[in-house]
């Protein structure tokens, strides 16, 4: 399956420069808290099961809450292997950038960290370590989703692919008479939801989950939602690079989409500003809802919460588009490592020795295939996350990739504030939808200026 996944992904990369991790709010949030755990050292248990013989420690400052408990246990197994000291942080939400920027400015900096797409490169290039002539690179199966200098350096490497679109609970759906064959485009999902909403009493379950515009679920719409409007005006405008001014084209399949989540959901428009994350997954693996927008990175939380795979599908986000019953998942990268090129070489060998044994080990090749999916490593184990079949599936079937035009966006985190400031007027208030055309259009023209000039 990875193999298949591989390729419809890099079959995606129509647009540049895909990957786009490390921009705080479109990250998947599932904590609210920086955590930090920090192995002992304990060089007694060393064992015959390492080469490695770097006297340097390792600090990873990992952006996915979701995934903190995984990397705090491969963390300590790998101490109790080597003897070798490594500290897991994990940034609080929505703030990943922002402590990045705290973290590196102090003594004991990560050494392992996140940098995801052209404007997080541009910003931290003079820190990224060129990792082509490395073992961990060498381990590498594809180079499709590296950030790269003007030299061909890899400067950070692609080391999971995803997929995000709208999660289902397909034995809720049959409750409500229907079947996932049923949802082949936006009228389609729009009758259905509908019909589910009108007899949420009777059933005992809404349609959708609440879009919560709260900081630790924003980013699902600012980013993610924002994602369909931006791909069929680039797909439709051949956009190769970040464009200094978008038209809003589609800005009415945004509407659309948006309008039926608030309109259908398991709360109130003028309740969803303070809606979070935590809140609207807990909704949906306690049968609360039938749809769910998130990603694959929700299938780990979703099935320890007592959901299965005979509950569990994921399908494309219908907005109205022209020709949209062909469309496949949002698929792509946000997930891209880059090492500390100012950390001692102590460190930057005992670093690259712990991300090599992440991705030829037992231990770290089935940690990282239940948490992230595929990974593009030759001793890469199969995933069991159903969201990938689903992904290739709806490939398999000559559909296309919507792939991730959000990644061009300027300056970010000022931009999706714009857009979730109107889209929380709009919403809670009763404010009007051009507020939130001015947010994506006039907004986006002001950050590109703010950072280029």
């Amino acid at each position: 399956m990875k193999k298949k996944l591989a390729l419809l992904l890099a079959a995606a990369m129509t647009v540049a420069s895909l990957a786009g991790c490390g921009e705080a709010k479109t990250q998947p949030e599932a904590q609210t808290q920086t955590k930090e755990t920090t192995t002992e050292t304990k060089t007694e248990t060393a064992t015959e099961e390492t080469t490695s013989e770097a006297t340097g420690s390792v600090y990873y400052l990992n952006f996915k809450p979701e995934a903190d408990e995984a990397w705090q246990k491969l963390a300590a197994d790998y101490t109790a292997k080597t003897g070798v000291e490594v500290k897991i942080v994990t940034a609080a939400s929505g703030t990943y950038s922002e402590t990045l920027t705290a973290e590196m400015g102090k003594s004991s900096a990560p050494t392992l960290f996140q940098c995801g797409n052209e404007e997080g490169l541009e910003t931290w290039k003079d820190y990224c370590l060129d990792l082509s002539n490395t073992d961990f690179y060498k381990e590498m199966t594809t180079d499709d989703f590296n950030l790269k200098g003007e030299n061909g350096e890899v400067y950070c490497a692609g080391y999971c692919y995803e997929a995000f679109g709208i999660i289902t609970n397909k034995t809720l759906l049959k409750k409500a008479g229907y079947e996932v064959t049923d949802i082949k485009d936006f009228a389609s999902l729009k009758k259905i939801a509908e019909d589910i909403q009108s007899r949420k009493d009777e059933l005992g379950f809404a349609a959708f989950t609440s879009a919560g515009l709260d900081g630790s679920s924003s980013w699902r719409f600012s980013g993610h939602l924002a994602n369909m409007p931006l791909f069929y005006e680039f797909r439709d405008d051949k956009v190769t690079s970040q464009p200094a001014e978008i038209k809003g084209t589609y800005l009415d399949l945004y509407k659309n989409i948006w309008d039926l989540y608030i309109n259908n959901a398991t709360c109130a428009p003028n309740e969803i500003t303070a809606k979070t994350g935590d809140e609207s997954e807990a909704e949906f693996f306690n049968g609360k809802a039938v749809f769910y927008q998130n990603g694959t990175w929700e299938y780990a939380n979703l099935t320890k919460n007592g959901m299965t795979d005979d509950d569990l599908c994921m399908i494309p986000i219908y907005c109205g588009a022209e020709g949209e019953e062909k469309a496949a998942l949002c698929c792509g990268t946000e997930n891209c490592w880059a090492v500390n090129a100012k950390a001692s070489e102590e460190d930057i060998k005992a670093t690259l020795d712990f991300m090599y044994w992440v991705v030829t080990s037992d231990e770290g090749t089935q940690m990282m295939a239940q948490e992230f999916g595929p990974i593009p490593f030759k001793a890469a184990k199969e995933s069991s996350n159903v969201f990938f079949t689903n992904a290739n599936d709806l490939i398999a079937k000559g559909n296309y990739v919507v792939t991730w035009a959000f990644n061009y966006t300027p300056n970010v985190d000022a931009w999706r504030e714009g857009v979730v400031s109107a889209l929380q007027q709009y919403s809670a208030a009763g404010g009007d939808w051009s507020n939130v055309e001015k947010a994506f259009v006039n907004g986006w023209a002001a950050q590109y200026q703010a950072v280029n000039g």
